[in-house]
């Protein structure tokens, strides 16, 4: 084949060829070797995921289908659509979600004494997504395709107590320790010795106290929305009642079996409601405190929208919904530990994460904004010696920092984890 124009010559796609191969074979048929000579772009994996745009690709002498070329490069990176024209950010909901569903795997696997539902995809260093509440595995899905293209291994389980992983009965089987359990003992399940581990929302903690409590497992941790913790002086639950008068969230979903029924009475229209009151695309977002009439319940005052966000379709209500299918209690569980968790992790009182890290917000997200985070946030690159870089900001993004805004979350993470040793 011939070779490419000089001004065209620019390094192979390295990381995560096998990968890349199969997406453009699915595009254009070529063998691995004529993917290793024509799979030539200006720019890398790391630039592409960044969101520079992608309106051709170099077209070698004699091509006979240059157009496939960008096809393929536009699964790749989640934003299938017309392959000349339009800009990268441009990213087709259903398209990209039937691409990535094909090739997660799902299985159960026996951790910490309980069975995690895990999907997986990808090949090379493991990577550990941790999702939040109210959410499953699902949160994920459009960020396995980019990084698995990127060479790696990812894997994001149902956490205990969601989705079809095991709901144990008993609340105190939700402390922190156990959470922090069950991702040790999922690297060792998976035959690794150490990984990567992100989480979001709740998942956060979970990721920052394994790094915090087992850094010789973890290569990297990244939390979205929820920062690094630094343990306080007070059990939280006495010192949010205090400070809101019993009406902040936290303390509504420690009223047992309360939120339980008030979110179970109608899951879809629950979900629904959650996820756009916590969306950057709700009117006030991220202005106001969590708070909640305990007589009157938190959905009462949510808007329902007639039309979801674009980044949220019916189908992702479905997928979310049906994970839900065993109830609430399990999911808020994990909030009537908290001053457990607090009194368990006194021995670390003081201590910061060490390995390299990342930290992700949304500019409308709520939880940056709880009392005493926006200052916390502000001293992370003091506080924290293994940052990698400044907080993160996401300009119009809300709670769902990876549903909502993905490119530039899975920009971020293959950046970030490419980095790390």
């Amino acid at each position: 084949m011939p070779r490419l124009p000089a001004r065209a010559r620019v390094r192979p796609l390295g990381v995560g060829e096998r990968t890349l191969a199969r997406l453009f074979r699915r595009h254009t048929g070529p063998s691995l070797a004529q993917w290793r000579q024509r799979a030539r772009v200006p720019g890398s994996p790391r630039h592409l995921a960044a969101g520079m745009p992608v309106t051709r690709v170099a077209d070698p002498p004699g091509c006979d289908d240059p157009a496939a070329y960008t096809t393929a490069f536009r699964t790749l990176l989640g934003r299938p659509g017309p392959p000349y024209g339009g800009h990268a950010g441009h990213r087709p909901r259903d398209d990209h979600a039937s691409s990535l569903g094909a090739m997660v795997e799902h299985r159960m696997v026996d951790v910490n004494g309980i069975r995690l539902h895990i999907a997986e995809e990808g090949e090379g260093p493991l990577v550990v997504l941790l999702h939040g509440f109210p959410e499953s595995w699902h949160s994920w899905h459009r960020q396995f395709g980019p990084l698995a293209a990127a060479g790696f291994r990812v894997v994001a389980p149902d956490q205990r107590g969601y989705g079809r992983s095991d709901h144990p009965e008993a609340v105190d089987a939700y402390t922190i320790l156990h959470l922090v359990g069950d991702v040790v003992g999922l690297i060792r399940e998976l035959g690794e010795e150490k990984a990567y581990v992100v989480g979001h929302d709740w998942g956060a903690p979970v990721a920052w106290h394994t790094a915090l409590l087992r850094p010789d497992l973890v290569r990297g941790v990244a939390g979205l929305s929820v920062p690094p913790p630094f343990r306080g002086s007070r059990p939280p639950l006495p010192a949010m009642e205090q400070m809101f008068g019993g009406r902040f969230y936290w303390n509504y979903f420690n009223r047992p079996g309360v939120a339980d029924a008030e979110f179970a009475e109608d899951t879809r229209t629950a979900l629904r409601k959650f996820f756009y009151w916590g969306s950057g695309d709700a009117p006030g977002a991220g202005r106001k405190q969590p708070l909640v009439d305990p007589e009157r319940g938190w959905l009462a005052d949510m808007a329902d929208p007639e039309v979801l966000p674009e980044w949220f379709t019916e189908e992702d209500l479905d997928a979310l919904t049906e994970s839900f299918s065993q109830g609430f209690t399990g999911a808020l569980n994990w909030y009537r530990n908290l001053d457990r968790n607090w009194e368990l992790t006194a021995p670390w009182h003081g201590a910061v994460v060490t390995p390299p890290s990342l930290y992700i917000y949304g500019d409308r997200d709520v939880v940056p904004a709880f009392p005493g985070t926006p200052e916390l946030i502000e001293r992370l690159p003091s506080l924290m010696p293994g940052l990698r870089r400044e907080p993160l900001k996401l300009a119009g993004c809300g709670h769902w920092t990876q549903q909502e805004r993905p490119d530039e979350v899975n920009a971020a993470l293959i950046e970030f984890l490419t980095s790390c040793p």
